[in-house]
């Protein structure tokens, strides 16, 4: 069977049945389609007749929703699969049978069109496929070489007890005119979907999406890997119009938890999760404070994630997904034609505190040859080396101690708090180091080494991001590395405050980063992410490498 990159599964299952039947139509689906799968829900379709069937309208229930959620738990499952639950059909208001006309467009016109629809012969029944066809067409823009595939999941003994060709109880759902979301939507998942998806069937009108940035951000764990604003919003918009395309959407940054849920007065329901419930209550007790009328609060559950590892959230979350990325190429490097491809150069930095240091050594550990540039920078300032000779020229023989070599206290004292003086320091220490680091390379090359660790906390500051096929940097939060850097150095909290505000931040390394790690949990905990980054770099460079620990690939 051939692989598309987009389709429609119409579910015609009664959906009674179809709760026990998702997981297996979405494992023979997945083996289809490989990125977007939209999802049409029309139970009791008949794709035999002579008639052509037509798409009615489905009424928006709290069981609908319940299947809906459900059915997003499972896509969760196959992380290759963009699921998005159509809902143009689902109606919030009307049970009635009218048919719906227009054709729908889509933001990834669909190739192939899925249907857990079964012929009584079990077999691919052509007038059924071509009904099929039609039924997809007249409901939404699709590719013109629409292919089409009746699935036969392998249903369990279990799954059949449990078939019932009866509907489930209708429990409509209360809907609202206008209706009010906030979030971070960073990395749009499941279960995000899951809570748009609720809000759509919710709203009447209007929803109002409220998206975390500026100072809402900062206690995000690694909020460095978050996307930017303009980035979140253009695929929550686009997953909006695909799956409501009638609905109106308002989305607005946000700054603070409330936004503009406490002051629109069209407003009238709240959509929260079961750990944000309490936001919704100070929402209203805010509206009140402002003269407003209360927003119904409704609650969503959240969805457990079976892929969580210890040290993530048993939810679904985006903290969970960037703590993935971690180790993992975020960026392609370029091609660096200026240095040989052998060995492979990674350039290490991170700030003060980050434990740079540390995963160097363990790079060390895993077959990397290590160069250290501070040990460099120190080398270049011995009697006879690179840098010693110009230094004294450049700042006098009073940094000189009784034996001759050359007090380091004396020169950071020149140049603590001037940035001329420290200026004139690096045009002469930076330019040796490169040459001693040019030097450790072709010494690793001729003993046969493939990847070289280029540690270097001013890696990006010196430039020296061109000697380097990749840049890797290590990341924590800044309170954690000012209570490192007070516990290593014995300083201030002001004096590590200081420290950090004079380096490159976090956000900007990571801008001109291709792998990002971080040493904010547990010894193992690092050592699996850096086996993983080793792992996967090995893969990059080597074409013929085999991992033999598969257990980090599928737990990443």
């Amino acid at each position: 069977m051939s692989v598309f990159r987009s389709g429609v599964l119409v579910l015609t299952s009664p959906l009674s049945a179809l709760s026990m039947k998702l997981a297996p139509i979405l494992a023979s689906a997945a083996k289809i389609v490989q990125d977007t799968l939209y999802i049409h829900l029309q139970p009791g379709l008949l794709l035999t007749g002579s008639s052509q069937p037509t798409s009615t309208y489905v009424p928006a229930t709290q069981e609908v929703c319940s299947l809906i959620s459900k059915l997003y738990s499972d896509a969760d499952l196959h992380s290759n699969l963009d699921v998005r639950v159509l809902l143009t059909n689902i109606k919030n208001q009307s049970h009635s049978q009218q048919t719906l006309s227009s054709v729908q467009n889509l933001s990834h016109p669909p190739e192939v069109v899925l249907t857990d629809f079964q012929t009584s012969d079990g077999g691919q029944y052509n007038p059924a496929k071509q009904q099929l066809e039609r039924y997809a067409t007249n409901c939404y823009s699709c590719n013109p070489h629409l292919v089409s595939v009746l699935l036969y999941p392998e249903y369990g003994i279990e799954d059949d007890i449990n078939f019932k060709d009866t509907d489930i109880e209708e429990n409509p759902l209360q809907s609202h005119s206008d209706v009010v979301v906030g979030g971070t939507f960073d990395r749009l998942h499941n279960a995000h979907k899951i809570l748009l998806s609720v809000c759509c069937l919710l709203s009447e009108r209007r929803l109002l999406i409220g998206v975390a940035d500026k100072e809402l951000l900062d206690n995000k764990v690694l909020k460095e890997l978050i996307q930017p604003y303009e980035k979140r919003v253009e695929e929550l918009s686009q997953f909006l119009v695909d799956v409501k395309p009638s609905l109106g959407f308002d989305i607005v940054p946000i700054s603070d938890p409330y936004g503009p849920s406490i002051t629109d007065p069209e407003l009238n329901c709240i959509v929260v999760s079961e750990e944000t419930q309490r936001g919704g209550l100070s929402v209203n007790k805010r509206r009140v404070e402002n003269g407003l009328d209360e927003l119904t609060i409704h609650e969503i559950q959240l969805i457990t994630d079976p892929k969580h590892s210890e040290n993530e959230e048993e939810k679904i979350s985006s903290s969970s997904f960037r703590n993935r990325l971690l180790g993992t190429l975020l960026k392609e490097p370029d091609a660096n034609p200026s240095i040989p491809s052998r060995p492979y150069v990674i350039g290490l930095t991170g700030g003060s505190g980050s434990g740079k240091s540390s995963i160097a050594k363990r790079l060390e550990k895993l077959g990397a040859a290590l160069i250290d540039c501070d040990k460099l920078g120190h080398h270049s300032y011995k009697p006879g080396g690179l840098a010693y000779q110009q230094v004294i020229d450049e700042f006098g023989s009073d940094i000189l101690c009784e034996d001759g070599t050359i007090d380091r206290r004396a020169i950071a004292s020149k140049v603590f708090g001037n940035k001329d003086q420290l200026k004139r320091l690096t045009d002469i220490v930076w330019p040796a180091i490169v040459v001693l680091a040019k030097e450790a390379v072709e010494e690793a090359a001729a003993k046969g080494i493939s990847v070289c660790v280029m540690d270097a906390a001013v890696l990006l500051e010196a430039g020296w991001n061109e000697m380097v096929h990749e840049v890797w940097t290590v990341i924590i939060p800044e309170k954690e590395a000012i209570s490192r850097i007070m516990k290593r150095d014995g300083v201030s909290e002001e004096a590590a405050k200081n420290r950090l505000a004079s380096q490159m931040s976090n956000s900007e390394r990571v801008e001109a980063s291709n792998v990002v790690l971080s040493t904010l949990w547990e010894a193992e905990i690092t050592q699996k992410q850096i086996e993983k980054a080793w792992d996967l770099l090995q893969q990059r460079i080597n074409p013929d490498f085999s991992n033999d620990k598969p257990f980090l690939q599928s737990k990443f």
